[in-house]
């Protein structure tokens, strides 16, 4: 089902969903199982799967040259989908995303997704890889994902790469999309952010996710800016619980979030990470209810391949 029939058929009921880390290679998908299990008891209708690009390396050889590898640490994405969707009933959302993907590699994997009966995809640009300043799109790939969304689309109406082909049948993805209430890292402002969402959403975006963020006024702001711009689709607010005295260095430095003064301080004050994880458990669990209070339709929690506080969380809130 897709992601905007859930939300039609809550009937303005907030809903909890959750997103899942592939495993690391060479380890076994009931990791998996064993961080989704408990969180079925809050009737999640999907799980969102993200993909993770290449990655590369340099071995130096016998003869003191570099050899470049190309590593993928976190493979399986469509497989753990189909396991999902198989083992537990609900719909699973892959990530699908621009970088380290040409046009035909993308056409092959909605293709695949299709096949599996798989009605969501979250479409996104991705970051640029570790060696790379700037994100770079592969040769024949897409370089925004407003370009990615337009792709999925067209097979959405029976157009694929090939012209030549005949009587090609059409998929039906609904399509999700990324959002930044404290706007992308690479943008030069919240406005021009938006402009760019708008993009997505007139291409053919169905809903919106948006970045963790820890002051709710930051996204009931941003959901305000859209609606003036014109965006209708469901914004969905995706919450993170911090969990250890690192991330306020770590959350800030990698995502371009800003932490709240007042959950700094509670975090600073605290002993050890056991204590840390209760204030985050505590701060999510306030942000939760204030969020359903106003209304949103899912609550879509980061979890990062560990699921005990976000159970902790839904709770206290489901």
């Amino acid at each position: 089902m897709k992601v905007t029939e859930h939300i039609k058929n809550a009937k303005d009921k907030t809903l909890f969903s959750f997103e899942i880390l592939p495993p690391l290679k060479g380890e076994h998908i009931q990791s998996t199982f064993d961080n989704i299990d408990p969180l079925m008891e809050f009737k999640p209708p999907f799980i969102d799967v993200t993909y993770h690009r290449e990655e590369y390396t340099y071995k130096e050889l016998d003869n003191g040259l570099l050899k470049k590898q190309v590593v993928k640490k976190r493979p399986g994405t469509v497989g753990i989908c189909a396991a999902i969707q198989n083992k537990y009933g609900v719909d699973a959302i892959p990530h699908i995303l621009c970088g380290g993907f040409t046009k035909e590699d993308t056409e092959n994997f909605l293709i695949d997704l299709d096949f599996l009966n798989i009605d969501n995809v979250m479409a996104l640009r991705g970051d640029a890889v570790k060696s790379e300043s700037y994100f770079k799109p592969e040769k024949e790939g897409h370089a925004f994902a407003s370009e990615l969304v337009s792709q999925i689309q067209d097979l959405n109406k029976g157009m694929y790469l090939d012209e030549d082909l005949l009587n090609t049948s059409k998929t039906n993805f609904c399509v999700g999309v990324g959002a930044y209430p404290e706007k992308h890292m690479e943008a030069p402002s919240l406005d021009s952010d938006i402009h760019f969402l708008k993009k997505k959403i007139k291409k053919g975006a169905d809903y919106i996710v948006t970045q963790m963020f820890f002051d709710n006024q930051k996204y009931f702001d941003f959901v305000a800016k859209c609606r003036e711009e014109g965006i209708t689709v469901p914004i969905i607010p995706g919450l993170k619980p911090i969990a250890t005295k690192k991330q306020l260095n770590l959350i800030p430095h990698r995502f371009h979030v800003d932490l709240p003064d007042e959950l700094i301080m509670n975090v600073v004050k605290c002993k050890d990470n056991k204590e840390v994880r209760q204030v985050g458990i505590e701060w999510c669990i306030g942000q939760s209810k204030e969020l359903i209070k106003a209304g949103v339709p899912i609550l879509h929690y980061y979890s990062m391949g560990k699921s005990s506080n976000i159970y902790e969380i839904a709770s206290k809130v489901f």
